[in-house]
């Protein structure tokens, strides 16, 4: 491979990080009023405990494999936080994270301590598990009786990742 063809895959790659993010956060904005609160059952996560929990992850999962590149870790994982700001804060800062560390071990060729063979699976497993929880966040929203629609949710998630820039 080429130079060339190997920074157009990483720079794909990250933008495929970095659309994943906006999309988390264009689902955060997109809540109704109350959608912080809402959980699909009795004992479940709420919204913004799934939505705090992600960030917690990421930062987690950096500390332990790229620890040079670290952020300071929340006091707790599942915060019912309020602020909608402050969640879009922390997950943009939590984004970056994710996104440093996958570029500085893939710049200096090596890969992560503990988890992954190759930088790169960070990113897929973020996406994956992420994912997993957009999913449970949209099923919360619709079993309280306050689902996005369609038109809503779309340009704000498939939109994204479809979207040629």
């Amino acid at each position: 491979m080429t130079d060339t063809f190997d920074r157009s895959l990483l720079e794909a790659l990250l933008d495929s990080w970095d659309r994943n993010n906006t999309i988390l956060v264009n689902l955060l904005h997109a809540l109704p009023p109350g959608g912080l609160e809402v959980r699909a059952m009795a004992g479940s996560p709420t919204v913004a405990e799934m939505l705090t929990h992600m960030h917690f992850v990421r930062l987690v999962f950096v500390q332990e494999d790229a620890p040079e590149l670290a952020r300071e870790l929340p006091e707790r994982e599942w915060v019912p936080e309020r602020d909608s700001s402050r969640i879009a804060r922390m997950l943009h800062e939590s984004s970056r994270a994710v996104r440093d560390a996958v570029q500085g071990r893939l710049a200096a060729g090596r890969s992560m301590d503990l988890h992954y063979d190759h930088p790169v699976l960070l990113l897929q497993h973020m996406i994956w598990h992420e994912g997993y929880h957009h999913g449970q966040i949209k099923l919360a929203l619709e079993l309280a009786g306050c689902a996005l629609s369609d038109e809503t949710a779309g340009p704000l998630t498939w939109g994204v990742w479809m979207r040629k820039t």
